[in-house]
């Protein structure tokens, strides 16, 4: 299926429309609410508030990433240089990722998406999975087996990490220090240097879990993997409103629209996603949307509960 098929021309110069100002209040939100995290533990230190902010951050951090990849797709800012330098000194470094790395192997899985040769089917071609085998998974992300690992070659130049393809490598452990470094002492300068544990935590124990959930919603569980029609190798999930901040960062949860028009910057998927449905788009695939991500789990994971309703 092409744009074309359902979009006219004036629909994708609109929806592909750049905008720095956007962009920009992209980046500066996800700042403000890390910034936010880190505030309520300093103000309310309490186990509560401690398990709270570490969730947080980890949703800031998948919010992050989700930025880098926007930044590798050059749809963040109007400019490639604004892409790279905000994308990679501002998201992608923070996370220990690589907005060129990243995006240049992203490229290749939108192109084969619905193929044999689509490089990220290892995330997600098992699925639906039994039951035991999807909580020893998040046995692995919540004891901080998969952070370790993520940490351990984010940090070694030349090795790859779960960020980046088989056979792709990134060279910026050292940039990715430097702003680490950077968060620490700013956090220092304020008297609360020990607050950056509270990142490390998030990043080793938590976003791991929060990165595979949103690979299962995209492509986990679909009803053809192997079809080139987005509505059936793809997914859209509509998070309900506590699953936001975690788990559907920056509208990263409009993965359908995104396949169908990788072009469009995240800040304009809603109104995609409204656009198409107006148009009948989604008519007779009631598995290409799901309510919530617990209905995503349920598809990846048919033993757990029956199925929840169709959303459309």
């Amino acid at each position: 299926m092409k744009p074309s098929d359902i979009l006219s021309k004036e629909d994708i110069a609109h929806f592909t429309q750049r905008s720095n100002t956007c962009g920009a209040w992209m980046v500066a939100s996800n700042w403000a609410l890390i910034t936010l995290a880190f505030l309520l533990v300093a103000v309310w230190t309490n186990p509560i508030s401690i398990v709270i902010g570490v969730f947080l951050l980890a949703g800031r951090q998948l919010g992050l990433a989700v930025l880098m990849h926007e930044a590798g797709h050059k749809t963040l800012f109007q400019t490639d240089r604004l892409n790279h330098y905000i994308g990679q000194w501002l998201c992608a470094y923070p996370v220990l990722g690589d907005c060129e790395a990243y995006g240049s192997s992203h490229r290749v899985h939108h192109r084969t998406a619905g193929t044999y040769e689509d490089p990220d089917l290892p995330n997600y071609q098992h699925y639906p999975i039994a039951k035991a085998s999807f909580l020893r998974k998040l046995k692995r992300d919540f004891t901080g087996q998969t952070g370790f690992k993520l940490l351990m070659a984010a940090l070694s130049n030349g090795r790859r990490n779960m960020m980046l393809r088989e056979g792709e490598t990134t060279n910026t452990a050292l940039q990715g220090l430097t702003v680490n470094a950077v968060l620490l002492l700013i956090l220092a300068s304020l008297g609360v240097a020990e607050l950056y544990l509270l990142w490390v935590t998030a990043f080793i124990f938590v976003y791991p879990a929060f990165a595979r959930i949103r690979q299962i919603a995209e492509h986990g569980a679909v009803p053809n993997l192997f079809n080139p029609d987005p509505r059936l190798n793809t997914r859209t999930t509509l998070p309900r409103w506590f699953e936001r901040p975690f788990i559907s960062p920056n509208f990263v949860n409009y993965h359908l629209e995104h396949h169908l028009l990788a072009s469009v910057p995240c800040y304009r998927l809603p109104a995609l996603h409204r656009h198409l449905k107006a148009r009948g788009f989604y008519n007779n695939h009631p598995q290409a949307v799901a309510r919530g991500y617990w209905e995503v789990i349920t598809r990846a994971v048919p033993e757990w509960i029956p199925q929840i309703g169709n959303p459309l």
